[in-house]
């Protein structure tokens, strides 16, 4: 079969709706990841509050990841990800109701993030396994890259347009009991209107695995065993999810803490300076994905070194965070490690995709989401914990030359540095 043009998928119906319902959700998510921290702090004024927070989502997505990967492997992705995002737009719809009544008290919030991270293990892995059911092989990857991009975007829009939304509150007329209280309820509820388009879409879309679901090999911690198994005996990718592992652990955390108390406390814009903070990073990401496949054929089969190198810098530029005052040199920054970690993130998951067996892909991309997703909102837990004791120039400094650091450190693992250069056949 020859190659079919970017432009046909949109012929696909099932394509379409799934694109089309998952870019309205995206861009609702932003108002999400903009609005939850902003409310822990104008709650409670205490960046441990919202290192907590985060720890509450990210534990049960971190506990049940991998289980979800397995499920997912079971049965119909499609079905899994329609209920995941039905759980998700119930729990946001009631935050925005909550926060509008003045009702709103920090118990809530954790009860809701820990619904919002346990729906998030299954429905994670369910959004990787769709698309293969949708199109042809020889469309994955240009499919791919559409998503990724709308992605991308979707970081560019949504917090600018989050930041905003939210300012609105500041300016309201009503007592509030939490400041940009209005603003805050609003951006949760565009976040929930999102939620239903997606649903929609979704439950318009048909894949072969609704009406033929695999016949179940085994439990499913059986399932999991063996694809922790298949990765732990592939030397380069256990050696690479065990230093993403460690990234995550060490600078994810401070930076999900640091910059909403860098908005809050050092910027002139508030909420705003966020949402630009974000966006930018969005934009940096979208040129790095653009990049990407540029800086691949630079390297030459080096992706290891590439990416260790990449890290190193992106963990100067974040040290310089700890110089800022302004919102645009802030928004400068965000960019520069944006593009940096767009060209790495395409690079690395590209070649996962290229080594992994198809059987295995599902379980495999839910340790790697593990990996980001699970294990670095845990460590805003400590972070928040830290700005008790630190000051925020000081997070920024460790964590970014932490992260310097460990990816210099990691340059003479032979495992990490031979990334790249084996064939998939090899693997």
């Amino acid at each position: 079969m020859q190659p079919t043009p970017r432009s046909s998928l949109f012929a696909n119906h099932n394509f379409t709706l799934l694109f089309g319902g998952s870019t309205i959700s995206a861009i609702g998510d932003q108002f999400t990841l903009v609005a939850l921290p902003w409310l822990v702090l104008k709650l409670t004024g205490d960046p441990a509050a919202l290192g907590l927070v985060l720890a509450a989502i990210a534990l049960p997505r971190a506990v049940f990841m991998l289980i979800g990967g397995a499920v997912v492997d079971r049965m119909s992705p499609r079905r899994v990800l329609l209920a995941g995002r039905a759980v998700n737009a119930l729990l946001v719809s009631l935050l925005a109701l909550l926060v509008l009544a003045g009702a709103i008290h920090m118990w809530m919030i954790y009860v809701i993030a820990l619904g919002i991270g346990l729906s998030t293990a299954f429905a994670y892995p369910a959004g990787s396994a769709i698309l293969p059911q949708l199109v042809e092989p020889t469309q994955l990857q240009p499919a791919n890259a559409l998503f990724m991009g709308m992605r991308q975007l979707s970081m560019i829009v949504g917090p600018v347009l989050a930041g905003l939304v939210i300012g609105t509150g500041a300016h309201a007329g009503q007592r509030q009991v939490v400041a940009d209280a209005s603003g805050l309820g609003l951006a949760f509820g565009v976040d929930a209107v999102s939620f239903l388009f997606s649903l929609g879409s979704l439950m318009l879309v048909r894949i072969h695995s609704d009406h033929h679901p695999k016949a179940p090999v085994g439990s499913v911690l059986g399932n999991v065993a063996s694809g922790i198994r298949t990765i732990w005996a592939d030397l380069p990718l256990r050696a690479f999810i065990l230093y993403a592992a460690v990234v995550s652990v060490f600078v994810g955390g401070p930076i999900q803490v640091g910059l909403p108390v860098l908005a809050d406390t050092r910027l002139d814009l508030g909420a705003a300076s966020l949402g630009i903070l974000m966006t930018a990073n969005g934009v940096g990401m979208l040129l790095g994905s653009a990049l990407s496949g540029f800086a691949s054929k630079l390297v030459r089969g080096r992706l290891g070194l590439m990416v260790l190198g990449i890290d190193s810098l992106v963990g100067l530029v974040l040290a310089t965070l700890a110089l800022d005052h302004s919102t645009v040199g802030g928004a400068a920054l965000l960019a520069a490690t944006g593009m940096l970690g767009g060209i790495a993130q395409i690079a690395i998951v590209s070649w996962i995709q290229r080594r992994v067996a198809p059987e295995m892909m599902g379980r495999t991309m839910s340790v790697l989401m593990f990996t980001f997703m699970g294990l670095g909102p845990l460590s805003a837990a400590i972070a928040g914990s830290l700005l008790k004791v630190i000051s925020l120039p000081a997070l920024f400094v460790g964590a970014g030359l932490t992260l310097s650091a460990i990816a210099l450190g990691c340059m003479t693992s032979p495992a990490l540095r031979s990334i790249g250069a084996a064939r998939p056949a090899e693997a």
